[in-house]
């Protein structure tokens, strides 16, 4: 997948194109990256998706503080390459971009800078200053830009259609199970290991303490978590606690990330690990001293260690 920082350069045969944020690549989002594929493979064309950075929201609004991002800019591209798109255009968005109507974006973007010969579009789509562009307005657009276009029903699982904001309510939720089945891979966070209180090592279960690698990118409600977690190449089994860490800290809403990795004892402070959300385990607990968090820990790695086997 060859990666654009905007459009001036770019160049590709018989551009067949989709827009949008992709965050969190999730089923929905890979349906209409399939039909984009193919659209592209039968018109002799290379694929292309058309995204943003930063968020629009961080631009139209300076003073955000709610947004929560299901995946970074960097974890979004590998997702979108293992998915075999053909090119991706990371467009810098700024309060310019965000006053230009959608007429314009099809004339200016669309057809003079990428010559887009077909666009690829999901049920909702909306674009452009006040989200003014939509199916209707893009179908007008054919006639005088002369590329193809089409629509993508949504993609319905259980009856339910899959979206970037219901997943994230699942992660709010610590429902993992469910925020795993429609992103269709599990729900993936990377971080620094940072210093922390090392209380676990007084009591036998040492942890590593995450700091996120984006301030914006969600953290999942507060609980225990059977996790995979990928240091250097390798990944190992281990069990994570979230909860509230009262001082600043750059992870979303303050929340402190504890991984106990099963069979681990190098030192990987400064290191960036990764860390695959398996499931929850138990939600967050107040217990009456060391000891009965020492037996509650204890039953919650048999039970990581059972969740995790075979995975």
């Amino acid at each position: 997948m060859k990666i654009h920082n905007g459009v001036d350069d770019f160049s590709a045969r018989n551009p067949v194109v989709t827009i949008g944020t992709f965050d969190g690549v999730h089923l929905g989002h890979r349906k209409v990256i399939r039909r984009l594929n193919e659209v592209a493979a039968s018109q002799n064309g290379e694929s292309v998706i058309f995204t943003f950075f930063p968020h629009p929201r961080l631009v139209v609004s300076p003073g955000e503080t709610n947004l929560r991002l299901l995946t970074t800019l960097e974890e979004k591209t590998e997702l979108l390459s293992d998915l075999r798109v053909g090119h991706l255009i990371v467009f810098p968005f700024t309060k310019e971009f965000s006053r230009l109507s959608y007429s314009s974006f099809v004339e200016k973007i669309l057809y003079e800078k990428i010559r887009t010969r077909h666009l690829v579009v999901g049920y909702d789509h909306k674009f452009g200053k006040n989200r003014e562009g939509g199916f209707d307005y893009l179908k007008a657009c054919i006639e005088r830009y002369g590329f193809g276009i089409e629509k993508l029903d949504a993609l319905l699982l259980n009856s339910i259609n899959i979206s970037s904001s219901k997943i994230r309510n699942a992660l709010e939720m610590g429902q993992i199970e469910i925020a795993n089945k429609y992103l269709g891979y599990h729900f993936t966070l990377h971080g620094k290991v940072v210093e922390g209180k090392k209380v676990g090592r007084k009591i036998n279960f040492p942890t590593a303490n995450i700091e996120s690698s984006d301030i914006h990118k969600i953290i999942p409600g507060y609980g225990v978590y059977a996790v995979k977690t990928g240091i250097g190449g390798e990944e190992f089994d281990g069990m994570l606690n979230i909860g509230t860490r009262p001082t600043f800290n750059q992870n979303a809403d303050h929340r402190s990330i504890e991984v106990n990795i099963f069979g681990f004892d190098k030192d990987i402070y400064n290191e960036t690990i990764s860390i695959r959300f398996i499931k929850r385990i138990r939600e967050e607990q107040k217990f009456s001293g060391p000891g009965e968090l020492v037996e509650q820990l204890k039953k919650d790695r048999e039970n990581a260690m059972r969740l995790l086997r075979g995975i």
